[in-house]
Parts: C-alpha cells; sequence; structure tokens
C-alpha cells in the first residue's frame, strides 16, 4: 500500500489523510452546534464532533501501537483476510436486531393498548415506528450485509479485503450513520418519507459511506487471486450499486439552513411519490432480496457441504431480477394521481417479476440435493432452508398484490403488513440468523456452535411467532379491506371508520404475542452466540496435504 513517510514509521494514505479531515470535521461540528437552530440539529452536531474526535483520536492511537509494517496480503502463500471489521458488523447486527425486534414489540403492543405510548413525544406510535423499521431494515439487515459481503468477497477471490483504514470506515460510519438516524426519529426529525426518513445531514453523510464501500468492495475483487467471480459477488455489486443510485435519486433536498435539521426534497406532488415507490420498492427489491440471496448463494452451498444446483440458472436469476425488479415500484400507487400506464407497467412488471424469484428459490432448494437428510440434524442449515421457503411464499404473494383488483382489497390494509413481515421475519430474519450461525464460529475459529439444541428452541420459537404474526395480519387485513368496502342497501358504509379499528383488537394481540416469540428467539440465537465465542472449542487448522498427481 503507498504510505507517507513520517518519521521512522510510514503512514498510509489513509492516515495522513483522514487524521486531519476528522480534526476539521469535529471542528465544524462545534461551530454547527453552536450555531443550530434547533435541538436535535445541535445534539447531532455533537455527537459528530465527538465521533469525529473519537475517530482521530484512534487513527493516531493505532499508529503509533501498530508496527512499521502493514499486514502481509499473504502468509505462507495463504491469503491473510481482514475479520477485524467483519467481526464489528456481525456483532452490531446482533445487538441492534435485538434493538429493532424490541422496538417492535412495543409499537405492536401500542396497536393493541394505545396508554402504552405513556403520552410522550419520543415514545409515540409515530416516532418509534421508523426507528424499528431502520432498526431492523438497515441496521440488523445491513450490519448483516455489510458482515457477509466483506467476508465472503475475501473468501471467493482468495485476497485480502482492499484498503487498510477503508474497511474499518464502512463499518464504524454505518453504524454511526444508523445512531444518527435511530435519535433523530425518537427527536422527531424525518423527512416523512418511507424507508428514506433520516434528514439531509445524514443522507450525505451515508453517501460518503456508500461510495467507499462500493470502492473496497470493488478493489478486492479486481485484485483476487481466482479468476472466476462467485455468482454471491455479484449480487452483492448489484445490492451495493443500485442502493446507491436510489438514494442519490430519491433523497436530494435544499436544507432551510445548513445549521438546521430541516429540509425539503426537491420532488413534489406524484413526481416525488413516483420516486419515492422507486426507491421503497427497489430498497427492497435490492437491499432485502439481492443482498440476501448473495448471502443464500454462498452460506447453503457451504453449510450443506453440496454445489449450487444450476450455476446457469443463478446467472439466469440474476439478470432477469435486475432488469425487472427496478420497473415494479408503480405497482405502490394503484388508484392515485399517478398516469394508469405506468400503475399498470408497475404491475406487469411484478407478475413477470415472480418467474426469477422462484427461479431463484428452486436453485436455492435444490442445492440441497442429495444432503436432505441434513435438515433432520442440522437446525443452521434448516433455518436457511426455511428461509428460502419464504422468500418463494413473498415473492408469489407480492405479484399476485400488485394486480389492480387484488390491491383495492389489500392496499392500505394489515394484509399488506402480513406480506411485508412474511418476508422481513421469514426471509431476511431466518436467512440472516442462518449466516450469523455460520459466520460467528469462523470469524472466531471455533469448532461449531455452543448448542445446537438452542439453535433448535430459537428455530421453532421464531418459526411459531412468524406463524402467529402473518396469519392475525392476513385475516385481520382482509377482514380490514371487506369492512371497508361494505355498503348499505341505500349506499352508505356499512361500518364506521372506529367499528373497523375494534374488530382489529384481538388480531393485534396475537400480532404482539408472535412479535414476542420472535424477539425470545433473537434473544436465545444471542446467548449462544456469545457462549461460542466466550467457552466453544478453538478449531486447530491442520496443515493442507498435496494430493499426489496421478
Amino acid at each position: 500500500m503507498t504510505q507517507a513517510s513520517i518519521g521512522s514509521k510510514s503512514m498510509t494514505i489513509g492516515e495522513a489523510l483522514l487524521t486531519p479531515l476528522f480534526v476539521a470535521l469535529a471542528f465544524l461540528c462545534v461551530i454547527a452546534a453552536a450555531q443550530a437552530h434547533d435541538g436535535a440539529f445541535a445534539f447531532h452536531a455533537a455527537l459528530g464532533a465527538i465521533a469525529s474526535l473519537a475517530a482521530a483520536f484512534a487513527i493516531l492511537n493505532h499508529y503509533y501501537d501498530r508496527p512499521a509494517q502493514l499486514p502481509p496480503q499473504e502468509i505462507n502463500g495463504r491469503p491473510n483476510y481482514n475479520l477485524g471489521p467483519i467481526k464489528f458488523a456481525a456483532v452490531a447486527a446482533v445487538i441492534w436486531g435485538i434493538a429493532g425486534f424490541l422496538v417492535g414489540l412495543i409499537i405492536a403492543s401500542q396497536l393493541a393498548w394505545p396508554a402504552l405510548n405513556f403520552d410522550l413525544p419520543w415514545t409515540s406510535f409515530g416516532r418509534l415506528r421508523p426507528l424499528h423499521t431502520s432498526a431492523v431494515i438497515f441496521a440488523f439487515g445491513g450490519n448483516v450485509l455489510v458482515a457477509t459481503s466483506l467476508y465472503v468477497v475475501q473468501r471467493t477471490c482468495r485476497a485480502r479485503l482492499a484498503g487498510y483504514i477503508a474497511p474499518w470506515f464502512v463499518v464504524l460510519g454505518y453504524n454511526f450513520f444508523i445512531v444518527v438516524a435511530g435519535t433523530g426519529y425518537l427527536l422527531g426529525v424525518t423527512q416523512s418519507k418511507e424507508y428514506a426518513e433520516p434528514e439531509w445531514y445524514a443522507d450525505l453523510w451515508l453517501t460518503i459511506v456508500w461510495v467507499v464501500y462500493l470502492l473496497v468492495f470493488l478493489a478486492t475483487i479486481i485484485k483476487r487471486k481466482e479468476p472466476h467471480i462467485f455468482v454471491a459477488n455479484w449480487f452483492y455489486l448489484a445490492f451495493i450499486v443500485t442502493i446507491a443510485v436510489l438514494h442519490l435519486g430519491n433523497n436530494p433536498a435544499l436544507p432551510v439552513s445548513f445549521v438546521g435539521s430541516k429540509s425539503y426534497v426537491a420532488w413534489g406532488g406524484v413526481q416525488d411519490a413516483m420516486f419515492q415507490w422507486w426507491y421503497g420498492h427497489n430498497a427492497v427489491g435490492f437491499f432485502l432480496t439481492a443482498g440476501f440471496l448473495a448471502i443464500m448463494y454462498y452460506f447453503i452451498p457451504k453449510r450443506a457441504e453440496r454445489p449450487i444446483y444450476s450455476y446457469r440458472l443463478s446467472i439466469i436469476h440474476f439478470w432477469s431480477l435486475i432488469f425487472l425488479y427496478i420497473w415494479a415500484g408503480p405497482h405502490h400507487l394503484h388508484y392515485t394521481a399517478l398516469p394508469d400506464w405506468a400503475q399498470t407497467l408497475g404491475m406487469t412488471f411484478s407478475v413477470m417479476l415472480w418467474m426469477p424469484s422462484w427461479g431463484g428459490m428452486i436453485n436455492g432448494l435444490m442445492t440441497l440435493s442429495g444432503a436432505w437428510d441434513k435438515l433432520r440434524t442440522d437446525p443452521v442449515l434448516r433455518m436457511l432452508v426455511v428461509s428460502v421457503a419464504f422468500y418463494g411464499m413473498s415473492t408469489f404473494e407480492g405479484p399476485m398484490m400488485s394486480i389492480k383488483v387484488v390491491n383495492s382489497l389489500s392496499h392500505y390494509t394489515d394484509w399488506t403488513i402480513g406480506h411485508v413481515h412474511s418476508g422481513a421475519l421469514g426471509w431476511v430474519g431466518f436467512v440472516s440468523f442462518g449466516a450469523l450461525y455460520c459466520l460467528i464460529p469462523w470469524l472466531w475459529n471455533r469448532k461449531g456452535l455452543y448448542s445446537l439444541k438452542l439453535v433448535n428452541w430459537h428455530f421453532w420459537t421464531a418459526t411459531l411467532g412468524i406463524v402467529l404474526y402473518i396469519s392475525a395480519m392476513w385475516v385481520s387485513g382482509i377482514l380490514q379491506g371487506l369492512m371497508w368496502r361494505s355498503y348499505t342497501s341505500l349506499g352508505f358504509l356499512e361500518y364506521s371508520f372506529i367499528e373497523t379499528v375494534e374488530a382489529m383488537h384481538p388480531f393485534y394481540i396475537i400480532r404482539a404475542a408472535g412479535g414476542a416469540l420472535f424477539l425470545i428467539g433473537s434473544l436465545i440465537m444471542a446467548y449462544n452466540l456469545w457462549m461460542t465465542v466466550r467457552a466453544g472449542e478453538v478449531e486447530v487448522q491442520a496443515p493442507v496435504a498435496l494430493q499426489p498427481a496421478e
């Protein structure tokens, strides 16, 4: 790596540039905090100053403590993988997951028992709901994606992660964004855009972090020792690039003041709605689908000790998914001011999307050909396989709900909530849990998990929670839709809105119970992983014996 000479030791370019940059950023944040127009911005500016000073101190401290030579790219001819940032992201994923599931349980309980908001602004449903979605999607899911992507790209490329400071900047910078966004929601700072709630300064910081993430990932692929690019890396790359495009397209905003939290989005009216759901649906498509399909394509074959069922099918799956998904957003805007042709276009591509989605599901499930017996003895593999089954179910239900006649019943009802959570809990949750169960022993060099029996308990507890949750929401959603469209013989609405709310009460209690079971499962996982690291048996790496040529 290029280094700048300072005394007897050489600083990397990253160390030499980032230290003064972080000091300057801390100075600017102090000024912004002093001049802030609102308390929330002052708090975030102070947070930025503290974080910037801590980053500058950490870089300098590490520089003085580290040896003169940087870690080698290879040791004895084998890649010297960089696992530190991956360990941090994996642990952060577990912590954020528990926090996100807990907030979800709180707001589910508030819907059943509204007094639980305690009449406080920062514990109201309106502030906790985006905190829940962001904590689960971007904090939990995002850290799982960062951890697995940085692990998989090294292993499949047989090359050390590119950069020295950059991987740590990505992991720590991303988690700092999560802290700013989450505290902002509690303080009432939001753009009020689904899945894009953080205000302008948080979006700006995320853009910088994401560009570095892309560069680290690409540079690792470029310097690979393996000539072939494994298919999981294609999905990770699509996820990183497309999320960047979506973020830049949906979030241009003009701040009211550069020392205030409030901004106004560049787009307005139906154009803003179109941009929002182009982003909103494809954030689901490329964050919660493409990224996690990369996890499926690496971790299921690895755990099953079987090759991917069809590599050709995986390539077809990739390109068809990439082309079709980006067009499906308008199906969120049926029966709105959006032009009818755009609504129909979104519906058409959504229905077409069913085919590549199920192609990927079949590829994942059929990878177990010859290894189905492992499902009896390996609950981690069972969790991964069930996640693929939930993926298949969600990607059938989604296209069906995009059809206008079905959408007229399902839209704005709890059916949509049930659909989202069958994908979020069943697909994203289970594939993430499975990846973490695989990753933690590998990262800490353990022979295996502390307890497979606890994994089994986690699997069945979480599965029961998912079934209760989505079943309650399916029933309550269809009931809602039917009650809302029910008319008397005179043409008046048969039910008042409050009557539909009363009818939902028992289903909300069932949903809260399902969420509680899912949270309990994640706590079991956290204990199991903690004990794996703390008390697990260390795996001794045997020397590789070369086989004689025949």
